[in-house]
């Protein structure tokens, strides 16, 4: 296993670093270890919670779209395909693109995605793909900045270092300066939601006061009615609860002054379409997805829904910059262990058909120039 060695790097001196190296990464990180635990549990009950966040970013992971690998032998082009598009994931998944869904969503929620290269026993072929799960991760800082250490947890709680790190596939979004852990999209949303949820319960709360109609049944007794009042209130009580539980309508009827009025009928129940969009929007904002494409029916022209899309297609080329990295990674190890070296490229579906519409008409474009400059000369 020397392939997947440690590689022994030139000692770099970084002037921007703190110098107390373990102090200022290794330790801080490992005290922090409790923040990020809980950061993470908050995102995770922010998507169980608000389900226009967690469609969101399965929309996202679904839009980034497939991938195929391309090189200048053909032969190798296809062995490498058909070996990413059959490769064993987790326990039940087949597919390297399967493993990147799971490893950007990851990204996408806790701003870091980790997962490991799984060889055979004899280290001759990749074996599966396996997502990681960030509470058995920790990442810290070694004697370099530069220098990441990727330690698990034992069973009795322990941390200790992975043996083969190369193996290892780790990401991070919009990291900090100085900072190892990347940053979630999902950061300034939890105020929102609860804010989203709160209002939600109210209208629940209310819908159930009002909408669910509660009755208030008032018995005015005579001044001769006063002394048996008691036993005429119990009785006009029994026969109201019977009209009310009876599964076919049935009336009910009584002597004497009895007013009946419903509970809550001169009560509305608050707008809250103004506040519910004014915090959609905040969402959206942040995660970067045109309302239309999650069934909201809000006001906007064509001209701006083509500019959304075209905003989101941007998102999208980012994410697919980040997944580019890891992508080469599992293909450089599929590689090495064949004992062959080759230069390829990563070649993404484009993400819609109106992409492909816009791609022939810059190159109808193109075409047309080159002949007027040919006239031309």
């Amino acid at each position: 296993m020397a392939l997947f060695g440690r590689k022994k790097e030139q000692e770099v001196t970084v002037q921007t670093a703190a110098r107390n190296l373990q102090a200022a990464f290794g330790l801080s990180l490992m005290k922090d270890s409790g923040g990020r635990l809980c950061e993470r549990k908050l995102y995770k009950a922010l998507k169980d919670t608000v389900p226009l966040i967690d469609g969101a970013l399965k929309k996202i992971v679904r839009l980034v779209g497939g991938f195929r690998i391309r090189c200048a032998d053909k032969e190798l082009e296809q062995e490498i395909n058909a070996f990413l598009g059959s490769v064993r994931v987790n326990a039940c998944g087949t597919g390297a693109e399967s493993f990147l869904s799971a490893y950007l969503e990851e990204l996408l929620t806790y701003g870091t995605a980790v997962g490991e290269i799984v060889t055979d026993s004899a280290a001759k072929n990749i074996a599966a793909l396996y997502n990681a799960s960030l509470d058995d991760v920790e990442l810290s800082a070694g004697s370099s900045p530069f220098d990441l250490k990727i330690t698990v947890r034992g069973e009795s709680g322990e941390r200790t270092e992975v043996r083969y790190p190369a193996l290892v596939l780790c990401s991070v979004l919009m990291p900090e300066s100085g900072c190892i852990y990347g940053t979630s999209v999902l950061k300034g949303l939890p105020l929102m939601g609860d804010i989203l949820m709160k209002i939600y319960h109210a209208v629940g709360t209310n819908w159930d006061r009002v909408g669910n109609v509660r009755f208030a049944v008032s018995y005015h007794p005579a001044d001769s009615e006063r002394s048996f009042s008691k036993d005429r209130a119990k009785q006009i009580a029994s026969e109201w609860s019977k009209a009310m539980t009876s599964p076919e309508p049935r009336d009910f009827v009584t002597v004497g002054d009895v007013s009946i009025k419903v509970i809550g009928a001169e009560n509305q129940i608050p707008d809250s379409e103004v506040p519910v969009r004014q915090i959609l929007e905040q969402i959206l904002a942040k995660l970067g997805i045109p309302p239309f494409m999650l069934g909201l029916s809000w006001s906007s022209t064509e001209r701006m829904s083509s500019q959304q899309a075209d905003i989101l297609t941007s998102e999208l080329e980012y994410y697919r910059r980040i997944l580019n990295g890891t992508i080469r990674r599992i293909c450089d190890v599929w590689l090495r262990l064949r004992g062959t070296k080759a230069d390829y490229e990563v070649v993404w579906d484009n993400i819609n058909l109106q992409d492909e519409v816009e791609l022939a008409r810059a190159r109808l474009y193109n075409a047309q120039a080159e002949q007027l400059e040919v006239k031309e000369a």
